[in-house]
C-alpha cells in the first residue's frame, strides 16, 4: 500500500481539527457550567514559559494551513488571528478546515521533493517537502495540539482520548 503525502497530512490535519472545534465546544460548555469566567481557559498554561491555552490552538492551525500551503506551492491563506474566545478559536479551525479541505490532493503530493524554504526562527530553513511535513509541521502540529488538550484537561474541562483522536469505528 502506498501512503500518499496528502493522505499523510490533509487527512490527519482534518480528522484532528475537527476534534479540536468539538473540543472548543466542549470548554465553553464547561466554562459556562461552571461559572468559569472564559478567559481562565484561555488564558491556562501548563507552565509559566509556556503559551496558554489560546496560542497553542494558534499554533496548530498554523502547521496545519502553512504546512498544507507549502506542500501544495500555494500562498500561505489569512486566517482570522483572533483569539479572544471560543468563538473565535472556532472561526480560526473553521477557516483553516476549509483551507485545507481546498487543497488540491495533486499538487500536496507533488510537493513531496519540492524544497521548501520556511521561517525557523530568526533564520530560514530548507528541507524537502517530506522532511518538511515529517519533521516539522506534522511534529509541531501534534505538540500543540496536545498542549491545547492538556490544559484544557488540567483544568477540569471532562475530555477524553477520543476527544482527541476521534472514535475509530
Amino acid at each position: 500500500m502506498t501512503l500518499s503525502l496528502h493522505q499523510a497530512s490533509v487527512t490527519v490535519y482534518l480528522r484532528l481539527l475537527n476534534q479540536l472545534s468539538a473540543t472548543l465546544d466542549k470548554a465553553a460548555a464547561h466554562a459556562e457550567a461552571g461559572k468559569i469566567e472564559p478567559s481562565a481557559l484561555l488564558d491556562a498554561r501548563l507552565f509559566p514559559d509556556m503559551w496558554p491555552f489560546s496560542r497553542q490552538v494558534q499554533a496548530a492551525t498554523n502547521h496545519a494551513f502553512r504546512g498544507v500551503a507549502r506542500l501544495a506551492g500555494l500562498p500561505i491563506p489569512e486566517i482570522t488571528d483572533a483569539a479572544a474566545s471560543f468563538d473565535d478559536l472556532k472561526q480560526r479551525v473553521a477557516e483553516t478546515l476549509a483551507f485545507i479541505e481546498s487543497a488540491d490532493p495533486a499538487a500536496v503530493d507533488a510537493g513531496a521533493d519540492r524544497e521548501i524554504t520556511f521561517p525557523l526562527g530568526s533564520r530560514q530553513a530548507t528541507l524537502s517537502g517530506t522532511d518538511y511535513f515529517l519533521h516539522f509541521s506534522l511534529p509541531n502540529f501534534y505538540f500543540h495540539l496536545t498542549t491545547a488538550y492538556n490544559i484544557l484537561r488540567t483544568n477540569g474541562v471532562p475530555l477524553v482520548k477520543d476527544d482527541f483522536v476521534g472514535r475509530t469505528e
